[in-house]
């Protein structure tokens, strides 16, 4: 069974020992997910409860609000991708100023020792821990050997001459490049929100789309992307291409998210959907009249039709939908 703890007070009196992960795990990429494969693998292999450690908010949010970064994706759906690995329990505790000043030792002692019985403790090769991130894996090792628990450390994991990391993927779905960011994820990188009203310009000028009003804190740079949207509601997905920017064939001014489907909605109405950026197709651009902007997008949705046909192509055919990192 899969469970989340917000405190310590949520735990039983005794925890059980487990075997840990730690760190913040922004987007769950595919170096998290290596980790998280060994914790699953080394718990269950011991009688370990496969568990991660995390905290809410970002710690830089703490300690250095003006670097903080924007993330890439929300708690919900980090424990959701932890939860597909294999991990039975995330424990996410509260980084605030006191927090931040345990020195190493304390951290260590007081946080997964006392607090979180562990027994086995998995890291990336540049793990830091405690007051000014003073601790490394060495003093990690140090601390395991006095405590009584196992410290493996896992190195990065590289695509493509790429090391992944979060901050890698996050600059790459900025500069719109979102199959590498796939790559790297381990799938397509996608926003979720609610089909909002657009300006009714599409419907009657050009074509009409699905208007996106998104939390997501990034989006990938302005321009036309081959797409899957899914409606949060049913599960349904349908092929789509996107826009994301400012209209300006329109003068527009304001940042906006449009989706056109390739499919018949048969019916449905969608009031919240999620977008999976597959391939950038080409920079928006000004056109001079909405009859040259839809003669572009019948473009952008041949090509998007011809993705989607070679990927049906070289996709052997089972009865489960389809996963989303084709």
């Amino acid at each position: 069974m899969f469970r989340v703890f917000h405190s310590f007070a949520e735990l039983e009196d005794e925890p059980k020992a487990c075997a840990l992960t730690i760190g913040n795990f922004d987007g769950v990429h595919e170096g998290h997910r290596r980790i998280m494969r060994e914790v699953v693998e080394l718990g269950n292999s011991r009688q370990l409860i496969p568990s991660v450690l995390t905290f809410h908010p970002h710690p830089a949010k703490v300690v250095a609000p003006a670097r903080a970064p924007r993330l890439l994706s929300t708690p919900e759906e980090r424990f959701e991708l932890m939860r597909q690995t294999g991990i039975q329990q995330v424990f996410v505790l509260p980084f605030d100023k006191q927090f931040s000043e345990l020195s190493p030792h304390d951290f260590v002692k007081q946080i997964l020792v006392c607090g979180l019985n562990a027994k086995a403790i998995l890291v990336g090769a540049n793990f830091r821990f405690g007051n000014r991130a003073a601790g490394n894996t060495d003093l990690l090792r140090e601390l395991g050997e006095r405590y009584g628990f196992l410290v493996g450390v896992i190195e990065g994991v590289t695509v493509r001459g790429r090391e992944v990391s979060s901050t890698e993927v996050r600059r790459l779905v900025r500069q719109g490049a979102v199959s590498m960011a796939c790559r790297l994820l381990g799938r397509p990188y996608a926003v979720e929100g609610v089909v909002v009203r657009g300006h009714g310009i599409g419907a009657k000028q050009t074509v009409p789309t699905l208007n996106l009003d998104t939390k997501a804190e990034i989006l990938p740079a302005n321009g036309v992307y081959i797409t899957r949207t899914t409606d949060l509601d049913s599960g349904v997905e349908f092929p789509s291409i996107t826009n994301i920017g400012v209209r300006p064939t329109f003068n527009g001014d304001a940042l906006t998210v449009e989706t056109f489907l390739l499919a018949p909605l048969d019916g449905r109405t969608l009031s919240e959907i999620r977008v999976a950026f597959l391939r950038r197709v080409r920079d928006e651009k000004k056109f001079d009249s909405a009859e040259s902007l839809k003669a572009q997008i019948m473009k952008d949705v041949g090509r998007a039709q011809a993705y989607f046909r070679r990927i049906l192509k070289l996709t052997p055919p089972r009865r489960e939908a389809r996963s989303e990192s084709l």
